[in-house]
Formats: C-alpha cells, sequence, structure tokens
C-alpha cells in the first residue's frame, strides 16, 4: 500500500501547523493562531531524533537573561506521550527556562508520529540554527535509514537540494578524527569537501592537521594536494618504485605528516640508505619543525 503523502516542510516549521481554511488542519492539531498551554517542565522529554548535539553556552545563558526579564515570548512545540510530552521543536528556549527555574513554559501541543518529528526537528536546526556539516549530514542519515527513504524524497520533504544532501552524507565517510574538526569548525565544510576526494584515510587525516597547524585556505589546500600528486608523479616517472618501498614506509610518511604537519618524502636509494625530506614553506613552519625535533 502507497504511503500517504505528507505536508511539505521546506518552508519551515509553519508547515507543520496547517493554517486555518486551508484544509488539511485537523481538529486535534494545534494551528499557530491558537493560544498556547502551559506545560510543566519537568514533564517534557527531550527529541530523542534531535540532530544538534552541542549547545553554546554563553548563548543559552543569553537568552536565559532575557527569559528572566520577559519570559517565553515563543511558544515551544511538543507531542503529547505516556507520562507527559516530548519536546519536537525549542529544545534552547527550554533549556534556557531550566536554567532560569521556570516550572511551567507556553507550548503548542500537537499529535505527531515518529517521521513528523524527525523532519520537524531538522527543519528546526537546518532553517533556524545552522547546524554544523557533520550534525546535519547524521541527521539525514538517521532520516533516511530510519524511513528508508531516498536523498530526493528528503529533499523535497525539508526544501534542501537533493545534492547539498548527498554531498553532507559523503562528509560521514570521512575519518573520524576529521569529522571532528568539521564538527568543532576548525576545518571549513569548503576544506572538508576536498578531503573528501581523496581515497587515503592517512593522507585526510594528514592534511586536515597540516590545514589547521598552519592556517591553509581552501584553495591553498587544494595547491597542497595537486602539488603532490605532481611530486608523486615525477618520482614514478624518475625512477620505478623499488620493492623495498612497502605500505610501511608509505605510512611512516603519514605518521610524520601528522606529527610534524609539513610534507615529508622517504626517499629510498638502496636497501638500507635513503633520505627522509621535510619540506616547509615559512620560516614558521621551519621554526616549529625544528622545536619538534628537539623534544
Amino acid at each position: 500500500m502507497e504511503k500517504k503523502a505528507q505536508p511539505r516542510l521546506g518552508r519551515g516549521l509553519d508547515a507543520l501547523f496547517g493554517t486555518p481554511g486551508n484544509g488539511n488542519s485537523e481538529k486535534h492539531h494545534t494551528t499557530p493562531d491558537a493560544p498556547a498551554t502551559k506545560v510543566a517542565v519537568a514533564s517534557i522529554q527531550l527529541n530523542p531524533y534531535q540532530p544538534r548535539k552541542t549547545f553554546d553556552e554563553d548563548e543559552l545563558l543569553t537568552l536565559a537573561e532575557s527569559i528572566r526579564i520577559h519570559g517565553v515570548l515563543t511558544p515551544i512545540l511538543v507531542r503529547p506521550v505516556a507520562g507527559g510530552h516530548q519536546l519536537i521543536a525549542g529544545e534552547r528556549r527550554l533549556r534556557a527556562a531550566q536554567l532560569v527555574g521556570l516550572t511551567e513554559i507556553p507550548a503548542h501541543v500537537r499529535e505527531m508520529d515518529e517521521q513528523q518529528v524527525l523532519e520537524a526537528a531538522l527543519v528546526e536546526n537546518i532553517q533556524r540554527s545552522d547546524l554544523n556539516p557533520i550534525e546535519k549530514a547524521s541527521g539525514f542519515k538517521e532520516y533516511i535509514d530510519r524511513f528508508q527513504m531516498t536523498h530526493e524524497h528528503l529533499a523535497g520533504r525539508i526544501g534542501v537540494d537533493r545534492t547539498t544532501i548527498t554531498n553532507l552524507l559523503g562528509l560521514l565517510n570521512l575519518p573520524p578524527e576529521v569529522q571532528e574538526h568539521v564538527r568543532t569548525g576548525a576545518l571549513t565544510l569548503g576544506h572538508a569537501k576536498v578531503l573528501k576526494g581523496l581515497s587515503d584515510a592517512m593522507q585526510q587525516i594528514a592534511l586536515s592537521k597540516e590545514v589547521i597547524a598552519r592556517s591553509l585556505s581552501v584553495h591553498a589546500l587544494e595547491a597542497q594536494i595537486k602539488e603532490q600528486k605532481e611530486e608523486r608523479a615525477v618520482e614514478a616517472k624518475e625512477k620505478p618504485v623499488t620493492p623495498s618501498r612497502t605500505k610501511h614506509v608509505a605510512a611512516i610518511e603519514n605518521e610524520l605528516r601528522q606529527k610534524l604537519a609539513v610534507r615529508v618524502a622517504i626517499k629510498l636509494k638502496a636497501k638500507d640508505k635513503g633520505q627522509i625530506v621535510l619540506q616547509f614553506d615559512s620560516n614558521d613552519d621551519f621554526e616549529r619543525v625544528i622545536e619538534i625535533l628537539r623534544k
């Protein structure tokens, strides 16, 4: 049996409520025009589908001070569940209200299924709070896996381009260490997209550390990758790879790149002879590498 189509959410959370006279409101739905009800803060369970994992403490304190003075001006959105209510949207307002010590908070109460709750959480954060790229990707993946939906279907539900969803989901293939740099903002989405194009996880990690250590722009990172490819091509043309240059040697190169955050090349001349070449592009790089080597 084909699943009944549900309202598109691309216009934001207002589309979840329906509006009077549009023919799609249901008698148990609370519309924005209906007065909010007071709900006990202690009875509200957090949204298990909340894609945002971290909340800025300074922003919460600022919001809490505003609530202390003016009260909660915009009601949160909840749904009834056994034992109370479950939060759908407005977690920052709820957290700030708890900081102030409020025992009740204004809320719109609406019956919603799990799919609608997850969609609402995505819309609330993506369109209003600007999740970091990894949180967005994780939210998309949870929705797609849980409801067995295509990228195109999700795009239509939340008003985001399909290519945007596909590109963000690709970030989850990056090594966890690189994902964490994107999550914290140490790497931009632009950096992550460039690193995503590499197939070597060790190289992705090494370059991510180099970007952070040297404050490389996306353009500089692209140039760095291009230069490395050209160097490898020249080396391959000048001298064929010898049997002694094993994966172990390549792993050592990557390990040194991660530790020193500069380009490293191990050049083998014979079984027991060779060179370790460290390349630096500025005096700061040179001083930093020397300091590390002296430790």
